[in-house]
């Protein structure tokens, strides 16, 4: 038996298919291509659902060591006791998107679970290459857990989380805190991370079904690593996946769609952390491709995974 999209997933994705049926994908390298292409399915696919009118935004800034002024949005819901917060970090390759395009899905989350969150505008490759991202999401965490008493947090409750290529950036900012001893990051959701600069062959059995493909990911490496994609001198910082040495990380969420680019890596990087006495829950998801439940946000596969990341969050 072959592997297929799940049926409601295929229906939600049939109008997006037909309506780039004749749009040729972005050459490998091109970044303003991969930019004019996906940031306004982002942003659709936000505006979708409605935005929670129990939620309130602040916009905050951080000093990065350069000077340089990170935007941050914190987002919190009416009424909710503080106590644990969330780092996000948003998905786009490490080279497009921004926190605006993020304000529903993050609102959403905040709303179901009660638990506050600070989106960060970290800076994107290629204008701004490894360590950069890394190195503003560090910046965003020690700032929250320097002003967590001001916000009603307590700082021994203060996760990390991120999708696709946030959900990188959520793993390498975990490794990054354990290397210089802290700040300390109760828990990282790591949702469908991209983790790997390694692009390997192609699996046949999904390729069809990819909506994050290989030369995306040959286009977004390079922006972020340069020269060094691929080679023996990439940090576990800059890739995850590279990692030697899992022990004393946080404990992890990992999800991924089975029909995702970056299954593969994902599970690796689940057995690792288990493999290192770091408690893990891992899920596969059937059927499903990079970004499932933004494309099919009513289907029950989405249902299910949105279920499990309020339940994380409301457990940190």
């Amino acid at each position: 038996m072959s592997l297929s999209l799940d049926p409601e997933i295929a229906a939600a994705l049939a109008p997006m298919t037909g309506a780039m049926a004749g749009i040729t994908p972005p050459a490998v390298g091109d970044v303003a291509a991969q930019r004019a292409l996906w940031e306004p399915i982002i942003g659709a696919a936000s505006t979708a659902q409605p935005f929670p009118d129990d939620v309130k935004t602040s916009e905050y800034y951080a000093s990065a060591a350069d000077g340089t002024q990170i935007k941050m949005r914190w987002y919190t819901k009416d009424s909710a006791t503080p106590g644990s917060a969330v780092v996000f970090f948003h998905g786009g390759g490490y080279i497009f998107g921004h926190i605006d395009l993020f304000d529903g899905p993050v609102a959403r989350y905040v709303s179901a679970s009660g638990v506050p969150m600070l989106s960060v505008e970290y800076r994107r490759a290629p204008e701004h290459p490894h360590p950069t991202p890394l190195e503003d999401a560090y910046t965003a965490l020690t700032w929250l857990h320097e002003q967590a008493t001001g916000l009603g947090v307590d700082p021994a409750r203060i996760g990390v989380m991120g999708d696709s290529a946030g959900g990188g950036l959520a793993a390498a900012v975990s490794i990054l805190a354990r290397e210089r001893g802290g700040p300390a990051i109760a828990r990282q959701i790591l949702i469908m991370p991209m983790l790997d600069d390694r692009t390997g062959p192609p699996d046949p059995h999904i390729a069809p079904y990819l909506l994050w493909s290989h030369n995306d990911s040959l286009t977004a490496w390079p922006a972020l690593l340069g020269d060094a994609v691929g080679g023996p001198d990439v940090p576990a910082t800059a890739a995850p996946a590279r990692l030697d040495d899992a022990t004393n990380l946080p404990p992890a969420y990992i999800e991924v769609g089975q029909l995702d680019l970056f299954r593969d890596e994902d599970t690796a990087y689940a057995t690792k952390l288990t493999h290192a006495g770091v408690p893990v829950e891992f899920h596969l998801h059937p059927g499903a491709p990079h970004e499932f439940d933004s494309i099919a946000h009513t289907s029950d596969v989405a249902h299910r995974a949105i279920t499990d990341r309020t339940r994380v969050l409301k457990s940190i």
